[in-house]
């Protein structure tokens, strides 16, 4: 997993928000490695050893509703390429017609659907992206092309990496629908409020990215479809404990 050389990148990530962002990962090339290596023998092993699963969830979501076993949503990867993600379909045909924001109760999730968020069965299915080098294990929750195309300058670099299963703002925001429950325009709530926060971690990440972090955030999201809560930290607190290191 190398980076491209900066003048390939795409023009609108050829910025002074983004360069800082490319440099430290520029330093990090051994992590990027075994990133890759890590992502391609894990993935390999776990769709092997999760393959009856995968039968058994294909056969129920035919069983209880009209449409096609994969949800194939086009969704935005490294370097802005488009790609379809793998997720099994927890939703009745076409429900992306509407908001591609979801709340609890949603009328649009299925019976098996409301089984399979539960347990975030729906996820293992993008083992398929990760062998393919679509996704990474660890890395940004792929958004689609509507709210990428609302991105700052600065979250741009959040496309410097392949998009991920799973972050440390998707365990603090595992519970995002929650935060949605009677909000009228979701998707304008989703823009300017829960995404802007969840990128700051993103962003976070990037900054501090390494092989064993990542695993580190594999085994907290392990804990945490267990149950175990992961309290976010401020970012004002952060952003202080920030400014008080400069001015020492």
């Amino acid at each position: 997993m190398m980076l491209k050389k900066w003048e390939q990148l795409p023009v609108e990530m050829q910025t002074e928000e983004v360069k800082k962002y490319y440099d430290i990962l520029a330093k990090r090339k051994v992590s990027l490695f075994f990133k890759r290596v890590f992502d391609i023998f894990v993935s390999l092993i776990l769709l092997i050893l999760f393959s009856p699963v995968f039968l058994i969830l294909a056969i129920a979501i035919k069983l209880d509703s009209k449409g096609p076993v994969f949800y194939r949503q086009v969704r935005i990867t490294r370097y802005g390429k488009e790609f379809k993600i793998f997720k099994f379909r927890t939703m009745v045909q076409d429900a992306d017609k509407g908001s591609q924001v979801t709340v609890n109760n949603d009328g649009r999730i299925t019976k098996v659907g409301k089984f399979i968020r539960k347990y975030r069965l729906d996820e293992i299915s993008q083992l398929i992206d990760v062998l393919r080098g679509t996704m990474t294990f660890v890395g940004v929750r792929p958004e689609s092309p509507k709210y990428v195309a609302q991105y700052t300058p600065e979250m741009l670099a959040t496309l410097l990496l392949p998009a991920g299963v799973t972050s440390l703002a998707s365990i603090y925001y595992k519970d995002e629908a929650t935060l949605l429950d009677g909000v009228e325009d979701t998707d304008k709530v989703y823009v300017e409020q829960i995404l802007p926060d969840k990128m700051y971690y993103n962003l976070q990440g990037i900054q501090k990215f390494s092989f064993f972090g990542d695993i580190r955030i594999m085994f907290m999201t392990v804990f945490a479809v267990l149950g175990k809560e992961y309290k976010a930290e401020r970012k004002e607190a952060a952003s202080k404990t920030e400014d008080e290191t400069i001015s020492q």
